[in-house]
């Protein structure tokens, strides 16, 4: 509870910073979650007398090193107050962990992987992360840089409002994309079939992420997991599947931005926090697309460019004119290129550090 906590101590006062729930907290350091059944974790705190002075995880996914032959490992969680000595000191013992483990290489914050929280905020320090992305004060970078890790890859995020969009623009590209690919149809999510729409999704999961930077497939355990926990948020209008004839080929995931909700709860899901959470529900009016994916041999055939579409007319209609595309990786200008056609601006980068050990 002690390193779970430690961030209120960061973000004291921050306006920007929202409270994780200490529930799923501790059901992400639990020796028996999914993503612990093929990785090791420790944990460690600095402390400057008795006071807590900063936080890491030292990771080493067991799926990761057999899907990449990279005997790479990585640093998460990562909190420190503004103390370069206190940062060094939780750096090179996650790094010497590591070492004793047989890795060569250091990479993150990951938070525990590619398929959760990454990356350390590098600038827009002055508004709050949408659902599942990470915030973090503007030292944490000179700190993170000062004990001598460099960039690997940046991860974007892209803005969108409805007052960007040029509907007959976009109606127009449909129109194209469906003339030319009369074979392409999309469709919404069907909570009554849930079960069987989860084994499609993860068909084409780890088929159209599988070239991405950092990528770890996922287990059956993992995606279980997940969306055991998301069902209870997801818009089914907003989870849309794509078919090219019978055959499904890409989807997207647009979840409601429950961090508005999450800012209120300062952690906790009683009495009091579950009426809060019905309050501000109603107040949500941005969507985060977390997922979007097309099998490889489906790509840059109009697949994206509709879904995307698709994602943002129906949202409106649902009353979220507006959401956040996050994360792009830097070189993936395909999906940089389809977002800016329908009116998104960059807003906020994340960067994930790498070093030799």
């Amino acid at each position: 509870m002690a390193f779970i906590r430690f961030p209120w101590k960061i973000y004291q006062g921050n306006p920007y910073w929202v409270p994780p729930l200490i529930k799923d907290q501790l059901q992400k350091f639990s020796p028996g979650s999914p993503f612990r059944a093929h990785a090791e974790m420790i944990l460690y705190i600095a402390r400057r007398g008795e006071e807590i002075v900063g936080r890491i995880a030292g990771i080493i996914d067991h799926h990761y090193i057999q899907f990449h032959q990279e005997k790479l490992g990585f640093f998460g969680f990562f909190e420190s107050m503004d103390d370069g000595e206190a940062a060094r000191l939780l750096l090179s013992s996650v790094a010497d962990w590591l070492r004793e483990r047989g890795m060569e290489k250091m990479a993150g914050p990951m938070n525990p992987s590619t398929n959760d929280e990454c990356g350390l905020l590098i600038d827009a320090f002055d508004s709050s992360p949408c659902l599942m992305m990470p915030y973090n004060p503007p030292y944490y970078p000179a700190l993170i840089e000062g004990w001598g890790l460099k960039k690997a890859i940046d991860l974007y995020a892209y803005w969108l409002e409805k007052t960007f969009f040029n509907y007959d623009r976009l109606n127009r590209i449909t129109e194209r994309i469906l003339k030319r690919e009369p074979h392409l149809s999309v469709r919404s999510l069907n909570l009554r079939r849930f079960d069987e729409e989860l084994t499609i999704l993860k068909e084409i999961y780890n088929q159209a992420w599988s070239k991405n930077w950092g990528f770890v497939p996922m287990t059956e355990g993992e995606i279980d997991d997940l969306a055991k926990n998301l069902k209870p948020i997801i818009v089914p209008e907003l989870v849309l599947f794509a078919y090219w004839g019978k055959e499904p080929v890409g989807f997207s995931t647009a979840l409601p931005d429950y961090n508005i909700v999450l800012k209120h709860l300062n952690g906790k899901l009683g009495l009091l926090g579950s009426i809060k959470f019905l309050y501000f529900s109603r107040k949500i009016k941005t969507v985060r697309i977390p997922l979007l994916g097309v099998k490889h041999s489906f790509q840059k055939r109009g697949v994206e460019g509709l879904l995307y579409i698709e994602t943002f007319k129906r949202g409106t209609q649902k009353g979220y004119p507006q959401g956040e595309c996050s994360w792009i990786l830097e070189n993936n200008l395909l999906m940089q290129h389809g977002i800016e056609a329908m009116g998104g601006r960059r807003y906020k980068t994340y960067r994930i550090y790498e070093t030799q050990i």
